[in-house]
């Protein structure tokens, strides 16, 4: 089966990991704004996390460096239609598009807060910074951006013997290279930097080199055959590494007192902020495994959460709204006034520290919000295939 679209060639099992990593992402995203322990309690602390709050979270890591590396291997399949240099300059475009839009639409969707007192540039905010650079990066010879992200991958670890104790004394240039930051800049002025350039723009460019193999002229056997070799020896390579706590992740692992769950707990518990060597192989090994086995895959399903991976910007836009939506509502629901909208130790209004509901609930909303996300998103992405504006490209 041909997974290429011939009218916009675009490759359906990619659309269809982008739309499964998107679906996860909200759910993450609502365990944030509506379980009760969402703001107060960190879902990956050994001391206070249970078994089905960390795996609740740590689905949800493979979204962000599934989508980074995505989007690296977008940018080349947009090479082989488009010159180097209309690429540079959609890429410089997009990018600072990308950067604004976190900054102005995205904070003011996940906090409420017209005002703008604390904003946060994370996943949004990197990929348009990586596709500002990468709008350079393009006229270096491929291998040359192999190297590169390899070296970027495997070795920033070693910077981690330069991070600061205190997240709030990080100099801001180091937080924009390597260490989450959170700088208050002006009185209840407060900017949250969580994702680091090093290493997620080597993530994208190591997608780019990734998309050598979804050239026209590609056979698709050994496409998927490599996918699956080289998915598969990442996992290994992580198991290997992780186990013997020597490099790739400044967390050790260790048994734990309180049995095999929480050892194990231990042993997956690895840095997102910013993603660590071993993060990165259990987050793009897997990734790589399923786009084989995705390769060749047609049902209702795929078809359906497809659609999320194609209006992907859009969709990330909608959820944010829809999940704090969703808040609000619950929120006054459960008996809370006009009086509790502002909690001081909230970044998001209608969102009270010690406030929420069970992990079931979460789930119950995910589903519904899924059933509403998609008649919305289907409607965009039809709009979209039939259209030829400009600005479709930026959302």
């Amino acid at each position: 089966m041909n997974t290429t679209l011939p009218s916009k060639q675009r490759i359906l099992s990619i659309d269809i990991l982008r739309g499964i990593v998107m679906m996860i992402m909200a759910l993450d995203h609502i365990r944030d704004f509506i379980h009760i322990h969402g703001m107060a309690q960190d879902p990956t602390s050994l001391a206070s996390t249970s078994p089905a709050v960390f795996f609740t979270r740590f689905i949800t890591h493979y979204c962000a460096p599934t989508f980074v590396f995505l989007s690296g291997t977008s940018i080349y399949l947009q090479a082989q239609r488009k010159s180097k240099k209309e690429l540079s300059i959609f890429l410089l475009k997009r990018g600072l598009w990308f950067m604004f839009a976190e900054i102005a639409i995205v904070n003011l969707l996940m906090t409420f807060n017209p005002l703008y007192n604390f904003v946060m540039l994370q996943v949004i905010w990197v990929i348009g910074l990586s596709m500002v650079l990468m709008s350079a990066i393009i006229y270096l010879p491929i291998r040359a951006i192999l190297v590169i992200s390899i070296v970027m991958i495997f070795g920033h670890n070693l910077l981690d013997q330069f991070n600061y104790p205190d997240p709030s004394k990080v100099p801001i240039w180091f937080a924009m290279i390597h260490q989450q930051a959170f700088i208050q800049y002006a009185p209840i002025r407060f900017l949250a930097i969580g994702y680091p350039i090093i290493p997620w723009i080597g993530v994208m460019m190591l997608g780019y080199c990734m998309g050598i193999w979804y050239n026209k002229e590609y056979d698709s056997n050994k496409r998927q055959q490599q996918l699956l070799l080289t998915g598969i020896s990442t996992i290994i390579f992580f198991v290997i590494l992780r186990y013997t706590n020597l490099y790739g992740d400044p967390s050790k692992w260790a048994i734990q007192p309180r049995g095999t769950a929480f050892t194990i707990i231990s042993f997956f518990n690895v840095t997102k902020y910013p993603p660590s060597l071993l993060y990165c192989f259990i987050t793009l090994g897997p990734a790589l495994v399923a786009l084989s086995l995705l390769e060749k895959i047609s049902a209702a399903w795929t078809r359906k959460v497809s659609v999320f991976g194609r209006v992907a910007f859009y969709y990330y836009l909608w959820h944010f709204f829809l999940v704090h939506l969703t808040c609000v509502i619950l929120f006054f629901i459960s008996g809370k006034g006009v009086k509790d909208i502002i909690d001081y130790n909230s970044p998001f209004l209608f969102r009270n520290i010690q406030w929420g509901y069970p992990l079931w609930v979460v789930y119950a909303v995910w589903v519904m919000l899924m059933f509403i996300l998609y008649p919305i998103c289907k409607r965009y992405d039809r709009y979209k295939s039939t259209h030829k504006k400009w600005w479709l490209s930026y959302i």
